[in-house]
């Protein structure tokens, strides 16, 4: 902002000469004092203006981001996106992965194969049976 002369408690708390015939003021130092006040008046105008004009670039920056991001997902939405592959995986599930990808990448022997076949086949076994449980444990508790 341009340098401003007078705050708004200066204006109001302004004293002015007294002339010695009656009870008016000073004309030169009223007329002095209008004067700096119109000066002020100015630059507050001037002030005002450029803030209209900053905010007038400011709106049209805003409406044309708006333009863009609007436009943006109509592009994007014609893209067919992929699923995302289902974040479900039991402890149990991994384990099998884990143990197919080592008896494949480490070359177990049939024996050894059969043998963690039959492993994991009773690991199946088991894990089903916890899962039925605890299935018929939460039935229970939430018919109460």
């Amino acid at each position: 902002m341009e340098n401003v002369q007078h705050t708004r408690e200066e204006i109001l708390n302004k004293d002015f000469k007294k002339t010695r015939i009656g009870t008016g003021y000073d004309i030169t130092d009223v007329d002095a004092y209008l004067d700096e006040i119109i000066s002020d008046y100015q630059a507050f105008q001037t002030n005002i203006s450029e803030l209209n004009n900053q905010n007038q670039k400011l709106k049209d920056q805003v409406a044309e981001l708006t333009k863009q991001v609007s436009a943006a997902p109509t592009t994007t939405s014609s893209t067919p996106k992929a699923s995302p592959a289902p974040a479900v995986n039991t402890n149990m599930d991994i384990l099998k992965r884990l143990s197919n990808l080592e008896r494949r990448v480490f070359g177990a022997s049939s024996e050894q194969f059969k043998k963690n076949k039959e492993a994991d086949n009773a690991d199946d076994d088991k894990a089903e049976e916890v899962e039925d449980v605890i299935v018929k444990e939460n039935s229970t508790q939430s018919a109460e």
